[in-house]
């Protein structure tokens, strides 16, 4: 059992400080900048995964995701899925034993996302999952975060449209932001042995 506590209440979570990623953000536009954001991404061994989709306001109403989002050591790059064709890439990332797919909620991106481009999936790893073998009660990424990294991270532009064809800059940082802490909680769990 780990000497972190196993859930956080709501008033402690908001006394932490606020967290955002600060590194470079690409927004991939075109195809000369996918081929620059596939080869960074395979050059990596671990990459934090995340998806964005539309959020739903009725009943039975469901949209497919908008938006990849892939964290490495050095960047974080953002892949909106209507906008530039990026299923091959990220086809071919999401396929390689060789880069470790970091997540929360990962089965459920991923099988959103075959919704949208077939691709086989190796090496991928729940963080959410992992947490809950450690014992612990709450295990989304933002109490993860505050429980095991020490800091918040907000979820306001949570359910903004992500399918818009421009996204607000504050979109761009939580997408960015969400991705990167998965990376970063993979980076502690390593620490800590639990992985």
């Amino acid at each position: 059992m780990s000497t972190f506590p196993e859930t956080i209440s709501k008033d402690d979570l908001m006394q932490l400080p606020v967290r955002r990623y600060e590194g470079p953000i690409h927004l991939v536009k075109d195809a000369v900048e996918l081929a620059e954001a596939h080869r960074a991404i395979t050059a990596e061994t671990v990459i934090g995964f995340d998806t964005e989709t539309r959020p739903t306001f009725r009943k039975g109403q469901s949209f497919l995701p908008s938006l990849v989002q892939i964290a490495t050591a050095h960047a974080v790059f953002l892949f909106q899925l209507q906008r530039v064709d990026v299923t091959r890439e990220l086809a071919e990332v999401l396929a390689n034993p060789a880069i470790l797919k970091t997540g929360i909620g990962l089965d459920y991106d991923l099988s959103a996302l075959k919704k949208v481009f077939p691709f086989e999936q190796r090496h991928t790893l729940d963080l959410g999952t992992v947490a809950q073998k450690q014992g612990f009660k709450q295990s989304g990424v933002r109490n993860l975060a505050g429980m095991l990294l020490g800091f918040r991270i907000t979820k306001g532009a949570r359910t903004t449209n992500w399918a818009n064809p421009v996204l607000t800059s504050s979109q761009i940082i939580y997408a960015a932001t969400d991705a990167w802490v998965c990376r970063e909680l993979y980076v502690k769990f390593r620490e800590l042995g639990w992985v």
